[in-house]
């Protein structure tokens, strides 16, 4: 494994030890593929930041913490990236943990880690869960600003919420629902990746209370816990819809479409609409071919923006405090997706 950046260096951005990099780096025994890919994507993040390091100001490590499936995981550290040239107060080194499954144990390890080693800032994406808030606290308590991408941890110190206006989107979703299926009788399917995370809550949460408004005749069947992954989406989905008939609308808050469709698909069903969330590659693909027909997006970029500022607001190396950061919803149709899929 060739590199151009100390043994230091290497090990503060996988946040492992230089006796482990050391190892790896020259491929000695014991060293497993995980530890492997690890130190990869470390010098591969180094390589990609060298550019910046040229620019003036303090030098600031951030930890993402991430449990999305690979395809949201993906666009997040693209919009990173993305930003990073543009900040030039300091120059800021990002370093990801991104997982399509993470149990309780595996996040409250990760963080305790990062409390161990150092870090200036930490932005997660994981489910609201006490153990969790536990950690946090004892992070921010540690003198660690934490901020919270897409899906909340409320009850926490954290510094700022980053991320989509969950209850309008809620409410678009169901407006939508109700302009193209009408007050007429029937199911519609709601589906969240997990119960867990707070923003599909509050998404949900606004849908339901909207659409009883807009068209009582219609029920709504909640459906959660596939975490936007194939075989566990798949399964539930399956579950759920086992005698349905009548089925008007799809609202996926989560992810997993491919896999819904499919299941829906296989058993006959055919809703009048299918609203989903996030522009990533997958359901760029689906609104494209007309396989769903809404999907309700937010600035990436622009969130990834509203993570850096608030951490180096906290640090003092910015006058100007986040105002808020919450971006607000934007509704995409199969007729004005972007030419460049990913991040807008």
């Amino acid at each position: 494994m060739t590199h151009r950046f100390p043994l230091k260096e290497i090990a503060r951005q996988s946040g492992l030890s230089t006796a482990t990099i050391d190892r790896t780096i020259n491929n000695r025994a014991h060293v497993s593929p995980q530890t492997k890919a690890r130190v990869a994507a470390a010098i591969s993040e180094l390589e990609g930041q060298e550019a910046q390091l040229s620019a003036r100001g303090r030098r600031m490590f951030f930890d993402f913490i991430v449990e999305a499936p690979h395809r949201f995981s993906r666009e997040v550290k693209q919009a990173a990236e993305h930003v990073l040239p543009r900040i030039g107060v300091a120059v800021c080194r990002p370093r990801f943990i991104m997982h399509e499954i993470m149990g309780e144990d595996d996040v409250v390890r990760i963080l305790e880690r990062i409390g161990k080693r150092g870090s200036h800032g930490v932005c997660l994406k994981v489910r609201d869960v006490p153990r969790v808030h536990q950690a946090v606290d004892k992070l921010i308590k540690a003198g660690i600003p934490v901020v919270t991408l897409v899906t909340d941890l409320t009850s926490t110190q954290r510094i700022a919420y980053v991320g989509l206006d969950n209850q309008s989107a809620g409410r678009t979703a169901a407006f939508l629902v109700s302009k193209a299926v009408g007050d007429m009788f029937g199911t519609v399917l709601t589906i969240r990746s997990d119960a867990r995370f707070h923003g599909e809550e509050e998404r949900e949460e606004a849908f339901n209370q909207a659409l009883s408004a807009f068209c009582p005749n219609l029920r709504t069947l909640g459906v959660s816990g596939g975490l936007g992954v194939h075989a566990s989406t798949t399964r539930i989905v399956q579950s759920a819809i086992e005698g349905l008939d009548h089925l008007r609308a799809v609202y996926s808050m989560g992810g997993g479409n491919h896999s819904i469709l499919d299941v829906l698909d296989q058993n006959g069903l055919h809703p009048d609409i299918f609203i989903a969330h996030d522009l990533d590659q997958d359901n760029a693909a689906l609104i494209q071919a007309n396989r769903i027909d809404f999907v309700l997006h937010h600035d990436l970029r622009a969130d990834m923006e509203n993570v850096f500022y608030a951490f180096l607001h906290h640090h003092k190396l910015t006058a100007v405090p986040l105002d808020s950061g919450i971006s607000n919803v934007q509704v995409i149709t199969p007729l004005n997706v972007p030419n460049q899929v990913g991040p807008l």
